[in-house]
């Protein structure tokens, strides 16, 4: 075993061991969850502002993948409840629970590739997020006139907060799901998809969304409050889109100033990573009385409609005073973590890592390269090295803020070992291609890049992403020879590196084992500062 990956690892691991029977029961793919493929959700919710409650059903449709199975895991957690679970035939399922899992008595003899139902009924005051998207929850709050104004965020906490569902990422409902709000007449109820009904009945006023994609569980989103809308179409790879944006009435006219940011965001996007992947849902912005979230289809927003984070720039460099940092953001994540999603919380880097590197190809984009890349060098000072960026497995485990920002810069570092952008958009567009609409791992993602580039890049992945550790590059005169290796790294690193010597550029591939080059000059090598190491 290499001597720092299993350093890191057994730190890892000896943090797993700590995790509550909530975040297992929650991360583990177990045998009542594996015997059954999801493949729709019909739910419906009756939203109640004044008591801060919900109630409805979710109609749970799935296929049958192993025989002989009568134990089925749905997930729902306190203080929500369960009310009672109905089969196809109408006759209510017993059921027993542990914790936030419930597990359903079925009728034996269901056949491999049949495909049924169950109907789950809840009711409930779910959690109230105190400091959402963070904690997760729901947010239950009033605009500036007193309207009700209600929102979701549960990505870390799990959808099963407020919904029944299968609450893993490793499984997606593949025929979409459709969504029904009720809410109180006058207010307006907008879910992922299109919307596909509305009515007004006992002063309820009922709105039904559809969404033919696949979608995970934490994407599903329901936003109230006394909205105005308007809308425009994008011509993109892929056709006309429509942009729908759902916005308080106080704030249309700002909306309509930093939205325009929209059509840049998919200009760019598109160029880089491949066609918007969601052209049947359409793509919505929806205002929330939080910072926002990647719910697919309908990303949400709370940035006060001015740019960088909350006004300011998380780069240092100025660059990030250009663009909302919200709007493109959160839209980058339709293509990684709604479109190719990680199926285990341990791989959450795929989602933020790429996503935060894809605010620097916004600027390649809309600026320069040289902008993009100082962008990204900039929030390096946000990396912290204290947690391997991959976790375990099977634990919900609570991945480490550099999945963001030192996995931009690792994205960056590939791309300048690449030294060929063109090749550099053609894997990004490849990925987005090979793994549309799919869950994944952070293997086969790493093996798909190795292979569209044709490098050996295991022992750098397993550097950067298994381990806590940036290498150190160390140099040292010999004569009139440069010598060089990697340090304090897993024992068979090796790497392309750039480096100056005079003011030319070169390139050296240190191991773990020392190595030479000739070199006579008094000049210090510099290092291309585009490489995440220590010196």
């Amino acid at each position: 075993m290499k001597r720092w990956l299993l350093i890191s690892l057994l730190i890892t691991y000896a943090a797993s061991a700590q995790v509550s029977q909530r975040d297992l029961l929650l991360g583990k793919r177990s045998d009542e969850r594996l015997w059954w493929n999801l493949q729709r959700y019909e739910l419906e919710v009756n939203i109640h502002p004044e008591s801060k409650s919900i109630e409805g059903s979710n109609r749970i449709f799935f296929e049958v993948l192993k025989p002989n199975q009568t134990t089925l895991q749905i997930d729902l957690q306190s203080p929500m409840v369960l009310d009672s679970v109905i089969d196809t035939k109408g006759v209510k399922r017993s059921f027993t629970k542990n914790e936030l899992a419930h597990y359903v008595t079925l009728d034996s003899g269901l056949k491999v590739g049949e495909q049924t139902a169950i109907t789950a009924y809840f009711s409930g005051i779910p959690k109230e997020a105190e400091n959402a998207p963070w904690d997760g929850g729901v947010v239950w709050t009033k605009d500036s006139n007193g309207n009700p104004f209600i929102a979701t965020a549960n990505q870390g906490i799990g959808s099963s907060i407020w919904w029944p569902n299968k609450d893993h990422s490793y499984d997606e409902p593949e025929n979409g799901a459709q969504i029904t709000l009720i809410v109180p007449e006058g207010l307006t109820a907008v879910s992922n998809g299109r919307l596909t009904a509305q009515k007004v009945e006992n002063a309820k006023s009922h709105w039904t969304w559809e969404v033919k994609s696949p979608i995970n569980n934490y994407a599903i989103s329901f936003n109230v409050a006394n909205y105005v809308s308007f809308g425009e179409t994008y011509e993109g790879e892929k056709g006309i889109l429509d942009l729908t944006y759902y916005v308080l009435p106080e704030n249309i006219e700002a909306a309509k100033k930093q939205f325009q940011q929209v059509p840049k965001m998919l200009e760019a996007f598109e160029y880089w990573m491949g066609p918007y992947p969601f052209y049947q849902d359409g793509f919505k912005l929806v205002e929330v009385p939080y910072l926002g979230m990647e719910h697919q289809s309908a990303v949400t927003y709370g940035n006060g409609y001015e740019n960088g984070y909350r006004g300011t720039d998380l780069s240092g460099t100025g660059h990030g005073l250009t663009f909302d940092f919200i709007i493109i953001h959160e839209a980058g994540h339709e293509w990684f973590a709604n479109s190719i999603t990680a199926d285990d919380k341990a791989d959450l880097w795929i989602q933020e890592g790429f996503t935060a590197y894809s605010e620097s190809l916004y600027l390649d984009y809309h600026q320069s390269k040289k902008s993009g890349v100082e962008y990204v060098i900039g929030t390096r000072k946000r990396i912290q090295n204290k947690q391997p960026m991959v976790g375990p497995r099977g634990v919900n485990y609570d991945a480490p803020g550099d999945i963001y920002y030192k996995g931009a810069n690792i994205l960056n570092m590939l791309r300048t070992m690449v030294d060929d952008d063109t090749k550099w958009r053609s894997l990004l567009r490849s990925l987005s291609a090979r793994f549309y609409h799919q869950v994944i791992s952070s293997k086969t993602l790493e093996e798909s890049i190795a292979e569209e580039l044709d490098l050996n890049l295991e022992p750098f992945f397993d550097q950067y992403l298994r381990t806590a550790h940036l290498p150190r590059l160390v140099f040292q005169r010999a004569g009139n020879r440069l010598r060089f290796r990697f340090e304090e790294s897993i024992e068979n690193l090796q790497m392309p590196v750039k480096i100056y010597l005079n003011g030319h550029s070169k390139w050296i591939t240190p191991t773990t084992e020392w190595q030479s080059i000739r070199y006579t000059a008094e000049e210090n090598p510099i290092v291309d500062e585009n490489f995440l190491l220590q010196l």
